[in-house]
């Protein structure tokens, strides 16, 4: 080629003319159309050889844009799964990180007193047991757990009631009085069950998880914290313990949540 042929448009590409076979270094783009490469020995069109003629022809249609890969939806699934593990464990630890309680409720500190309506229509404050082991039990109608442990409470009050035990169950639901009695009726209760209010709730911590569950020794100090469900021996133990304190005399109860 020619020096005045240098100033030629010339496309360098490693390629090989589908004609003569010839590797191609440079390609025409004078015939047999305007935008088409030609092969620089034979002259045939280099079209089919790949997407030059694409490229470099100024009225071909765009490219279509680059899809973004398809996600995997067990991927995300499996995400989930490892998020979901990650807080229940973390739960988990926390439950048995040690006995102190939230807002300061930590083992033989005085369990707030309070007044609730029961489902009888009375009025019953927690200060009405003084000298009794108490299991201050908050639970609601849709809480799966509470409704295992409850056939328990039932036993465990007829068995340990005559030693100065007594159970307090108290209803964080938002559904009717009526409701709740049907509940605890058909579950066979046969300790009181009171209305609960956030005010009484936020008094022991907030109640984070139903059931939860305060063991109070006989002079009205927390001996003993249940968050979720637990197996009854534990319950069992944690009750002997309340009853294994001695009635006294303690600040417990002071100041009454309305």
């Amino acid at each position: 080629m020619s020096m005045d042929d240098s100033h030629e448009p010339q496309i360098e590409r490693e390629n090989v003319c589908p004609k003569c076979g010839s590797p191609v270094e440079a390609r025409e783009t004078a015939a047999p159309e305007p935008g088409i490469a030609v092969c620089s020995l034979c002259g045939a069109p280099l079209a089919e050889t790949g997407d030059y003629a694409t490229a470099n022809d100024p009225n071909a249609p765009p490219s279509p844009p680059a899809q973004p890969p398809a996600r995997n939806p067990w991927a995300l699934v499996v995400v989930a799964l490892i998020a979901a593990a990650m807080l229940f464990i973390g739960f988990h630890m926390a439950r048995r990180s040690g006995p102190t309680h939230p807002l300061g409720l930590a083992h033989n500190t005085p369990a707030p007193d309070f007044t609730l309506e029961s489902l009888d229509g009375k009025n019953m404050s927690l200060s009405d047991f003084r000298g009794k082991a108490v299991l201050l039990n908050f639970w609601a109608t849709w809480c799966g757990p509470c409704k295992i442990e409850m056939p328990w409470f039932v036993e465990l009050q007829n068995e340990y009631g005559p030693q100065g035990f007594q159970i307090v169950g108290v209803a964080m639901d938002d559904t009717s009085k009526e409701d709740i009695a049907k509940f605890a009726k058909d579950m066979g209760v046969n300790y009181p069950v009171l209305l609960g209010k956030e005010a009484v709730g936020e008094e022991y911590g907030g109640v984070p998880a139903l059931p939860e569950s305060f063991f109070i020794g006989r002079d009205g100090k927390i001996v003993d914290k249940i968050i979720g469900l637990r197996g009854r021996g534990e319950i069992e133990d944690s009750i002997r313990k309340a009853l294994n304190t001695s009635a006294g005399t303690s600040t417990a109860n002071a100041g009454s949540v309305q």
